[in-house]
């Protein structure tokens, strides 16, 4: 007998859900390493800023100094990764990076001598690069097996650290105590968050690199083209530098403008809770732009939104217009990220993507090793306001020079 064709369209959609629902579950799993190594380890950091400062006497440039220590740690992660990739499997350099990072974030809530927070936060910054490089590859792979959904995969993964951010605007108000170094407390709760996502995240590593390892032989066969040279896609890496010291600017700083505007306390974690719940939303809004633009198209728009974002709470000091900048920055910070990952994804061979992640997360650190201090000094002369200010040109000007990235086969 003939198959009924409305049967066999259901058949095939049903065949389809079955196969997208486990990889969205992994990709979403994967994400928990991401609200480790930037939403925890890192974002969190500008909830701790306003009371850490006040306790133990610091300067803006002081206070910025220790995301400036974070990205330092970042950028020799990001140095040494492609190295230590050609010994370790992706899975275990993840699990490795969550396990660290999880026992020195409590680690400083130990501490409360400046010079020792430095030091404990360029470790965490390199056990956060070795979770999040190694985690993109993962995500990498993920993707190419379902290219329908590649740009949804990779958007989850990377909005996967406004869980973090959601979870520490959470956490850091209810543990703060006033008290001497009250403060402490919050990393320990933050430490015991990022043990509670590894356990998830790890399970989804370990699968996703056994997927791989079954697929690894014909894709390595496939991919014996010529591999591009940096230089041919030096705007992409330029656009994202500038995407590096911007955005750390507003993320370091933000809530010590709001708070130093009179913005209550409530106010302020409902804007950090906002702009982590923005940040998961964003894996749906932008992952058809993520799989159509192959040059630096995607990164340019993003880059160009972040400006104007920065720029709202700068020029105006209403509890509606932070809420909106926080809600556009969080739709958006991330997927920026992603755009570089699916720009490697686009234009490089499978046994490239570690070393094109690489590149990017490379330059991508040098710009939060500026941003911070640099911003932190204009700051302590001019005012947050106009740090803010700086910080949104410099994203605009990424915007420009990533606008002039091509693809990489047309360039």
């Amino acid at each position: 007998m003939p198959t009924n064709p409305l049967d066999a369209a259901r058949s095939s959609m049903a065949a389809e859900a079955s196969q997208r629902f486990p990889t969205l579950m992994l990709a979403a799993a994967l994400s928990l390493g991401s609200a480790i190594a930037l939403g925890l380890a890192r974002f969190a950091y500008a909830l701790l800023l306003p009371s850490m400062k006040l306790d133990l006497g610091w300067t803006f440039a002081q206070a910025g100094a220790m995301n400036t220590a974070n990205a330092l740690g970042y950028l020799l992660g990001a140095l040494a990764f492609p190295r230590l990739a050609r010994q370790w499997r992706a899975d275990r350099l993840f699990v490795a990076g969550c396990v660290a990072t999880a026992f020195l974030m409590a680690g400083s809530g130990l501490l409360a001598d400046t010079d020792s927070l430095l030091v404990l936060r360029v470790i965490t910054g390199a056990s956060s690069a070795a979770i999040f490089i190694s985690g993109g590859v993962l995500a990498a792979r993920l993707a190419s097996a379902r290219p329908r959904d590649a740009g949804l995969v990779l958007g989850l993964y990377y909005g996967g650290t406004g869980w973090g951010i959601v979870a520490s605007s959470v956490l850091v108000p209810l543990t703060i105590v006033e008290r001497v170094h009250g403060w402490q407390f919050a990393w320990f709760a933050l430490a015991a968050a990022c043990a509670v996502f590894a356990a998830a995240a790890v399970g989804a590593a370990r699968k996703i690199e056994g997927l791989h390892a079954v697929a690894a032989p014909a894709a390595q066969s496939a991919h014996i083209d010529h591999v591009p040279r940096w230089p041919r896609f030096a705007r992409a890496l330029f656009g994202y530098g500038l995407f590096g010291v911007g955005y750390i600017g507003y993320m370091t700083f933000i809530v010590a403008l709001l708070r130093n505007a009179g913005m209550s306390a409530a106010v302020v974690t409902g804007f950090y809770l906002l702009l982590g719940i923005a940040t998961v939303a964003s894996a749906r809004v932008w992952s058809g732009l993520l799989d159509r633009m192959r040059g630096g198209e995607a990164l340019a728009v993003l880059n160009a939104l972040l400006a104007v974002a920065t720029l709202l709470p700068a020029l105006f000091t209403q509890p509606w217009v932070a809420f909106a900048s926080g809600a556009l920055f969080g739709a958006t910070f991330l997927s920026a990220v992603a755009s570089t990952t699916a720009f490697v994804r686009h234009n490089l061979p499978t046994t490239h993507w570690a070393k094109g992640i690489s590149a990017f997360t490379i330059v991508f650190a040098f710009g939060q090793i500026v941003g911070p201090i640099v911003i932190g000094w204009v700051s302590d002369g001019a005012g947050l306001a106009r740090g803010l200010i700086y910080s949104a040109l410099l994203l605009a000007g990424g915007a420009v020079f990533a606008a002039c990235q091509k693809p990489l086969h047309a360039s």
